[in-house]
């Protein structure tokens, strides 16, 4: 059982997986601080001094000043100023990893382009010894005809 459990955590793709997971959690705090810290409140300025965390709809009987105070109380609220910046948040990551896969793919694009080495694009004709093309059904040289693969 140890065997194969090594087997398994030990796999490249694993291996990938786990980066990625570890990468993307702190790609994922940075967007969030991104957007908590650095584009909500010059949004929030420009729309009349407004900090979306504070914006709640209070469920409750009681009507509480601020988000704070009802959240220290436990009064049932909707937080749509924190659903806000959630959604916000979500699309920047999604933004993020967007273009960071899309630059993947190009590198291994070329990568791919430059590994690729061409076949051959010419061979030997069997009857004169000459460069003959590859798909040749006839020996330019000695006119002699080719069967498939000469």
């Amino acid at each position: 059982m140890w065997h194969e459990f090594k087997k398994f955590a030990l796999k490249s793709s694993m291996i990938d997986l786990a980066i990625g997971v570890i990468i993307g959690g702190a790609i994922g705090r940075v967007i969030t601080s991104l957007v908590n810290d650095i584009l909500m409140p010059p949004i929030g300025l420009l729309l009349g001094r407004v900090n979306f965390t504070s914006l709640y709809i209070d469920l409750g009987r009681t009507k509480y000043p601020t988000f704070e105070l009802a959240k220290a109380v436990g009064a049932p609220t909707i937080n749509i100023g924190i659903f806000l910046n959630a959604v916000i948040d979500f699309l920047f990551i999604s933004l993020v990893i967007f273009f960071m896969v899309r630059a993947m793919n190009r590198v291994r694009e070329m990568t791919e382009k430059k590994v690729a080495a061409p076949g051959p694009v010419t061979t030997v004709c069997p009857f004169c010894k000459m460069q003959i093309p590859i798909d040749a059904t006839r020996c330019p040289h000695c006119t002699s005809e080719l069967t498939v693969g000469a």
